[in-house]
């Protein structure tokens, strides 16, 4: 049997939005799934919230929404809270991709996690 959960694209404005929406889709009022980027993919293997021995589809409706909402200048918002935080040999990278991202250039927010989703669960559709 295959399980689908859905996210409606235009309830996701932000990155903890997009946490917050898919933790319920798939395991209901208040639930996890991933609240950064690495937990995401560990997610997605397996064993948190998803069947470990079926098959499941993520549905992202609306997905067009969330990539306008989840663009450039959420984008450079994640990324001054990661160069906050992140290890000092780490730093220049994180600016160099700061300083793209308030220029509207390089990946987004919405592109780390399709990106994800494309290389750990093939079975998640971008749907209008």
């Amino acid at each position: 049997m295959t399980h689908t959960y859905v996210l409606d694209g235009t309830r996701i404005h932000t990155l903890d939005d997009f946490w917050h929406h898919l933790g319920e889709a798939v395991n209901g009022p208040g639930g996890y799934f991933g609240r950064n980027l690495d937990a995401l993919v560990d997610c997605l293997r397996g064993g948190f919230g998803t069947p470990d021995d079926g098959d499941y589809v993520i549905e992202w409706h609306q997905h067009d929404v969330s990539r306008e909402h989840l663009g450039y200048p959420e984008t450079a918002r994640q990324l001054e809270l990661r160069l906050a935080r992140c290890h000092p040999t780490n730093r220049p990278s994180v600016s160099a991709d700061l300083t793209a991202a308030r220029e509207g250039r390089g990946d987004t927010v919405y592109d780390w996690l399709v990106a994800i989703f494309e290389t750990q669960a093939p079975g998640v559709l971008l749907l209008r």
